[in-house]
């Protein structure tokens, strides 16, 4: 558990395509195995720690004729971004793929003391 105790609290949210493969065929659409893609996402404003990260797909767009498989995580969380990671394996085919993500923290303030 994050607990805050009196610094001001940041929500920061967004989406990105992590891909379109459908059109080029690429291998998240052709391919069979372990597969993976991922974005740098950075914050529009620089955390005092690092924050929580809740992120979850917004767009879907698969091939239904064989099981479904995917993992989403944050990864590499600082104060100033994260990595988003969208993996899949077997023959699943995925044309394409947008998260959203939300991050929760705190902020600095300006009556915060640097004693280095």
């Amino acid at each position: 558990m994050k607990k805050f105790i009196s610094h001001p609290i940041g929500v920061d949210q967004g989406e990105k395509i992590l891909f379109s493969e459908f059109a080029e065929g690429g291998g998240m659409w052709t391919g069979e195995g372990p597969r993976e893609r991922s974005a740098e996402i950075r914050f529009s404003e620089t955390f005092r720690s690092v924050p929580v990260v809740q992120i979850g797909v917004a767009l879907w767009d698969v091939d239904t004729s064989s099981a479904l498989r995917a993992e989403v995580k944050a990864e590499d969380i600082t104060e100033d971004g994260f990595k988003a990671i969208f993996r899949t394996w077997s023959d699943t085919k995925i044309a394409r793929i947008r998260v959203v993500w939300t991050a929760i923290g705190d902020l600095s303030h300006e009556d915060d003391w640097d004693i280095a």
